[in-house]
């Protein structure tokens, strides 16, 4: 049944530590793993994810089938969706861009699976995806520009007078630009899951209730007309977050990259 936020009255579906939480509250095992419940599922997923990579990469097969294929047509199209933003020198990123994709979008819907959790519906998480976001584009930054390069890009590449007079305006509000992104990076993931979070939980309280009023043995699964749409969201996310990054990405390097 939904269960209630601690701190906010806020619906929320109850997971399994939330259980064994509740269960044996003095267990410091079981406080430990509350506490760092975002923490625990999204390790969780990453482990399962790499599990599923080494399964099907460790010994590929000439002619795939089954899960090796769907894999393979993934990762054909994560590459084709980079390059189409980055061109044929963009397919480097594919891995960063795939994985950033695949293991948000597994958080996203692991709301759905009872017992679970989408850890994205936290700030923290989201911060944390973000945060690494933007250490990778600076990093991809000097890479390609060299520092003095990276530096000129922060300026405006000044090339002339006017450029250079501009610099001490346009210095600040880029690197401020770059500290914006991961902000509204982790604010719009976060925010738009933990929606969906709740819209689940109040669709499921909404059906307990209605069931006790009709006097009826088990609740009425009014959630599961809400299933799709939480899909369709959580994939959308998941889209516009690696959109985002490899926009980010491509406007770090150099013009002649992307053609």
């Amino acid at each position: 049944m939904a269960a209630e936020s601690a701190h906010e009255g806020i619906p929320e579906l109850p997971n399994v530590i939330t259980v064994l939480s509740e269960r044996w509250h003095d267990n410091l095992l079981v406080s430990w793993l509350h506490h760092w419940e975002n923490l625990v599922f999204s390790a969780g997923i990453g482990l399962a994810l790499g599990l599923i990579a080494w399964r099907y990469a460790r010994k590929p097969a000439i002619i795939p089938s089954g899960a090796q294929n769907l894999l393979e047509l993934f990762v054909g199209g994560v590459d084709r969706f980079v390059q189409s933003i980055l061109g044929p020198a963009g397919r480097r990123y594919t891995p960063f861009v795939g994985t950033l994709f695949l293991y948000i979008w597994c958080m996203n819907l692991a709301g759905l699976v009872p017992g679970l959790k989408s850890s994205t519906a936290n700030l923290n998480t989201t911060a944390a995806l973000a945060l690494v976001v933007f250490s990778y584009v600076q990093w991809t930054g000097i890479r390609h520009l060299g520092l003095l390069g990276y530096l000129d890009h922060l300026a405006g590449q000044p090339r002339d007078l006017v450029g250079w007079l501009l610099v001490p305006l346009l210095l600040p509000i880029h690197i401020l630009g770059e500290c914006i992104k991961p902000l509204s990076l982790s604010m719009r993931l976060c925010f738009n899951v933990f929606a969906e979070d709740v819209l689940l939980a109040v669709m499921v309280g909404l059906g307990l209730a209605l069931a006790v009023a009709m006097r009826l043995p088990l609740g009425l699964p009014l959630q599961l007309f809400v299933v799709p749409l939480v899909v369709i969201f959580s994939t959308v996310q998941a889209l516009v977050f690696s959109l985002l990054s490899t926009v980010y990405i491509g406007l770090m390097l150099p013009h002649e990259e992307h053609h």
